[in-house]
């Protein structure tokens, strides 16, 4: 008899499937790889909970001595793995990640877990199973979460095509008008004489691609240089490009969004597979990349809190507040569906990874600029699957800088004090939204998906002037809110009953502290970062 047979429930792994169709069984034969996430050495959080509220810096290889997977613990999970037949893939101290290979059957018996085969409404297809995984005795405590057993779709991409034909996505409006990246970058006081020079911008994808001559034609466009652009495979995601509609538009959103302004920057986008595993093996593999050595992370895909198990919030979460430690900016997209954030049950929600408390949540607005200056800048929120993502988190607790931001209550609990989103935003609307160009299209697209590699850029710039990174920026700017253009016109309110957040001055769950004015805004971090 093994040392492993008995098995317990891993807490926060629970998993249902109450949309879905059950199909049928999987082939006991097929082959599968897992992601088994252990934990920390050592807690982190007196590392981020500095004087200041600023985390202290330290290196790649210094996290991973310190607080990176107990030497012990991998070698258990490795005996686990020899006890069930199953293949070690690759294990990484830093990533707190050992991956394993083997057959459903085995799997299935491995961690106590029947897999089968489910289809939901819309006709996806996906490998997935009901209640807990469970895992040795020996091992609770030390397994943190395990990954890739379920493939179902996890993450949407917050980006919507403008097309002014009746019956396309967005309907057509009056006036409408696009912006480029440098645009944008003027109108919103970017730093000048600098480009990005010496930063890594990773951008994480979880579908489609990129083609080359798109970047090089666009570019020259812009009379820019185009940056450097690689791809990096994790989990078997990779460069795929096919249609300007699908994931294509998302991908090529990003690189040029950040690229455009900040065209110096080097940018790694990680392609991986849109499940759970694969979205955190991509952000664990980008900021821990010894190679590439980004300094801010780009991140346009997310889904509703209620969408994730707990030990997904968790890993996530965790890798965040490591980005924090690591001096690495992690900008995110806020969601294009306004309050209800495409859920449908009449609840306000607010969308992760966005809600993560070390996260730089990107809400968005409807600008409108003529002669080279903005007459006008409100919360954008055209309809109920066209408006900006924001509320108050079900699941993590208000930060400590939020404190003084008169954050209110959840609409969905009078009780609840929660962390609020957005924390920034900037231009998301379609109809005002970026000249891009995808798959040998040009197109006009939205959505907080742009916030994010805009935001990207902007700290790209302020990190090589400043000549180090300002990574977690979020105690300097809630104490200087003033280095943002507050908006106060609009709401996000698009749920059945209308419940949602209104605009006002100082913070707000639709716009955050507002639009960055991105020259006050390096003058703020250079002055107070600690590194």
């Amino acid at each position: 008899m093994s040392a492993f047979d008995r098995l317990v429930p891993l807490p926060g792994s629970e998993k249902s499937a109450p949309d879905a169709t059950l199909l049928n069984t999987l082939d006991p034969n097929e082959v599968l790889t897992v992601t088994v996430r252990v934990v920390r050495k050592q807690p982190l959080t007196p590392l981020v909970s500095t004087k200041s509220g600023v985390p202290e810096v330290i290196s790649r290889s210094a996290y991973a001595s310190q607080y990176g997977a107990e030497p012990g613990i991998l070698k258990q999970v490795e005996a686990f793995a020899t006890a069930c037949d199953l293949s070690l893939v690759e294990q990484s101290a830093a990533r707190r990640s050992v991956l394993l290979r083997g057959t459903v059957a085995q799997l299935e018996r491995a961690f106590g877990v029947s897999l089968a085969n489910y289809r939901m409404a819309d006709g996806t297809q996906f490998r997935g199973r009901t209640g807990t995984i469970n895992v040795p005795t020996e091992l609770v405590g030390r397994i943190e979460g395990v990954f890739g057993l379920d493939n179902r779709p996890q993450a949407q991409p917050h980006f919507q095509v403008y097309n002014p034909v009746a019956g396309s996505q967005i309907a057509p409006r009056v006036g409408s008008v696009s912006f480029t990246p440098p645009q944008l970058a003027k109108l919103y006081n970017y730093p000048t004489g600098v480009t990005g020079k010496g930063q890594c911008i990773a951008i994480v994808e979880l579908g489609g691609g990129f083609r080359k001559a798109d970047i090089t034609t666009y570019f020259a466009g812009l009379g820019l240089k185009p940056p450097t652009v690689v791809a990096v495979s994790v989990d078997g995601g990779h460069n795929a490009p096919s249609m300007a509609n699908g994931a294509d538009g998302e991908v090529m959103l990003d690189i040029e969004v950040a690229g455009g302004v900040a065209p110096g920057a080097s940018i790694v986008v990680y392609f991986a597979p849109n499940t759970d595993q694969g979205f955190l093996d991509a952000i664990t593999t980008a900021i821990h990349d010894t190679k590439y050595k980004p300094s801010v992370v780009s991140i346009s895909w997310g889904s509703a809190e209620k969408n994730w198990t707990q030990q997904a919030l968790t890993s996530f979460n965790q890798a965040f507040e490591t980005a924090a430690a690591l001096g690495v900016t992690v900008c995110a997209a806020a969601g294009d569906t306004g309050s209800d954030d495409g859920v449908g049950d009449g609840k306000a929600h607010v969308d992760f990874p966005a809600s993560s408390p070390f996260v730089l949540a990107c809400g968005g607005t409807k600008l409108t600029a003529a002669t080279n200056s903005i007459s006008a800048e409100t919360v954008w929120h055209e309809s109920k699957t066209s408006a900006t993502g924001g509320g108050i988190s079900d699941v993590f607790g208000m930060p400590d800088y939020q404190q003084k931001s008169h954050v209110p209550k959840s609409v969905n609990d009078a009780t609840r004090i929660g962390r609020g989103v957005p924390d920034v935003a900037a231009v998301a609307d379609p109809a005002t939204g970026y000249a891009v160009r995808v798959d040998g299209s040009n197109l006009i697209i939205g959505g907080t998906s742009a916030v994010a590699p805009l935001m990207a850029g902007l700290i790209a710039l302020i990190n090589q002037q400043k000549g180090k990174p300002v990574g977690f920026i979020h105690p300097i700017i809630y104490a200087n809110p003033t280095v943002f253009r507050d908006i106060t016109q609009g709401d996000n309110s698009t749920t059945t009953d209308n419940k949602g957040y209104s605009a006002t001055a100082g913070w707000d769950a639709c716009t955050g502290l507002g639009v960055a004015d991105g020259t006050k805004l390096a003058n703020v971090l250079g002055s107070q970062t600690t590194v």
